[in-house]
């Protein structure tokens, strides 16, 4: 009789497809603040909202960075063991680390704040949405750890319904607490902003406290135990501790190295457009588009190659755990195609309606130009996702670091070369981006190579894929015309219609996606 995590153990892609759904409910429902919080508080109250991110993010990186992957590898691993005593060992390891660390670095945040928004901002009035970002710390310290236990025990439905629950308690929040404080002043209601943050990431790790709850109560009256003999149960708390953290150091480096890397991006493309001469107040409404409107729009289809990046460290590592070559070559040739098949369509409509969708959402044709720039490109963002996962996955994290450091030291450099220049402009910073995109991949490609010995072998989906864009670009410009004396949005809406019903028909046809084994694998239980 299999056991009851067994029973509950979803299969790659109907996990995959699990978080895919949530992402992409929660990428949809995170344009409604973008669009409403403005109108509420006005850009002043925006642009304070939004100073404290930058560094909200380097400071949970430093705490959870690589905690999810690394708790749901080592408890992957335990459970293709059937072990129990270390699944919970790592548990307790890792909220203990990172619950400590998060209390620590919040107080510590407190009593440096006023002197971190003296240093770094030139507007004071910042400093009240900066202490409100405090008790996020903790609160998303045990939300990783509870989402890496999830996702190694391959259920993805408490991360992706808390997810959702997260999202939507924040947006009620913000908009809430920010209408309410606006009486006494924009920074207070930046302030309120930021508390609704901290509102919904309490929901979300509410949720998952609860659902963990519930998925360890049969683990008490001892129907699930760890092999006879001696196992890695036997472990002390500070080993699981070392190895939570020898897989998480270099996770959490190269994440550290993207969040350094942005923050100096935003520096450098600033003062790379002054160079060229362009105005402060032009450059930094440039830099609003690139990065508030394009840069979003752009990583709408991550929430599927993020859901895959999720799913696939524990099944690559349970397959690597029994040496099986094949499941793990089976495993990243289904991500990476996942990605592609599911990547391509979007790339297409952004590519071809670049500029009546940024019209239709922003009412700014020059954001369209830049995103049709940097649409092609993006397919390369997709796949790159599945490639890094797959990297530590197999304990090669410091080959995906050295990677994306490669990566960001180029595009650092290109903006500074490009955007420099007069002709080149923000456009430079475009290509920088783009360079970056396609550059990573590559390494990420080569090093996977490299590590496995083999080819993924994808040359040929690769040309269907490419097939089934141009299909459906063909479609879309031809419903476009066909729908000329409509008014823009029913144009629009025509248009990708047609568009990814031609292109869905295609991959149908061409072999890309069954219909009919997708439902399988979705209602397998």
């Amino acid at each position: 009789m299999r056991s009851n995590s067994s029973r509950s153990r979803q299969s790659f892609i109907a996990g995959t497809l699990v978080l895919a759904a949530a992402g992409v409910v929660n990428r949809l429902l995170g344009f409604v603040p973008r669009i409403a919080l403005p109108r509420m508080i006005g850009a002043d109250g925006v642009g304070l909202y939004q100073m404290g991110y930058p560094l909200l993010i380097v400071l949970l990186t430093v705490i959870t960075g690589g905690i999810p992957l690394s708790v749901a590898k080592l408890v992957a691993e335990a459970d293709s063991r059937n072990d129990e005593r270390s699944i919970r060992k790592t548990l307790s390891a890792a909220l203990a680390a990172t619950f400590g660390a998060g209390l620590l670095l919040a107080g510590g945040f407190l009593a440096v704040s006023d002197l971190l928004v003296g240093t770094l901002f030139t507007d004071e009035r910042v400093s009240a949405a900066f202490r409100c970002m405090a008790p996020i710390l903790p609160i998303v310290a045990v939300s990783a750890v509870l989402r890496g236990y999830f996702q190694g025990k391959q259920n993805m439905i408490p991360p992706a319904s808390s997810q959702i629950v997260e999202t939507v308690v924040r947006i009620v929040a913000v908009l809430a607490l920010s209408a309410w404080l606006m009486r006494y002043g924009v920074e207070y209601a930046a302030a309120g902003a930021m508390l609704g943050v901290a509102a919904g990431e309490l929901a979300g790790m509410l949720m998952l406290v609860g659902a963990w709850r519930r998925s360890t109560s049969p683990l008490r009256d001892g129907t699930s135990v760890a092999p006879a003999g001696k196992s890695e149960s036997d472990a002390t708390v500070r080993s699981v501790l070392g190895k939570l953290l020898k897989i998480a150091a270099p996770v959490t480096g190269s994440r550290l190295v993207g969040s350094a890397s942005y923050f100096l991006e935003s520096v450098l493309i600033v003062q790379s457009l002054a160079a060229a001469g362009v105005a402060a107040s032009v450059a930094t409404a440039q830099y609003g588009m690139l990065q508030g409107m394009v840069i979003p729009v752009l990583l709408l289809p991550t929430a599927l190659t993020y859901s895959l990046s999720v799913s696939l460290v524990p099944a690559l590592s349970e397959a690597a755990a029994r040496n099986d070559r094949d499941a793990v070559r089976r495993r990243l040739s289904q991500s990476i195609r996942l990605s592609l098949v599911a990547g391509a369509p979007f790339v297409t409509a952004m590519f071809v309606l670049s500029e009546p969708l940024c019209r239709l959402l922003y009412r700014n044709g020059e954001t369209g130009r830049m995103l049709g720039m940097m649409a092609p490109f993006a397919l390369m963002l997709y796949v790159q996702g599945p490639l890094q996962a797959a990297l530590q996955a197999l304990d090669r994290p410091g080959a995906a670091l050295r990677n994306t450091v490669v990566g960001a030291v180029v595009k650092l450099v290109l903006i500074v070369v490009l955007a420099s220049r007069p002709e080149w402009g923000i456009y430079g910073a475009v290509v920088a981006i783009n360079v970056n995109m396609v550059l990573v991949t590559i390494l990420h490609a080569a090093s996977v190579v490299r590590l496995l010995g083999i080819r993924v072998g994808l040359v040929g989906d690769l040309a269907k894929t490419a097939a089934c864009m141009t299909f459906m670009a063909a479609a879309v410009v031809l419903t476009a015309r066909l729908t000329a004396f409509a008014e823009p949005s029913v144009r629009f809406a025509a248009a990708c219609s047609a568009g990814f019903a031609v292109y869905t028909f295609s991959a149908a046809w061409l072999g890309l996606i069954d219909p009919r084994g997708m439902l399988r694998v979705i209602l397998r239980r």
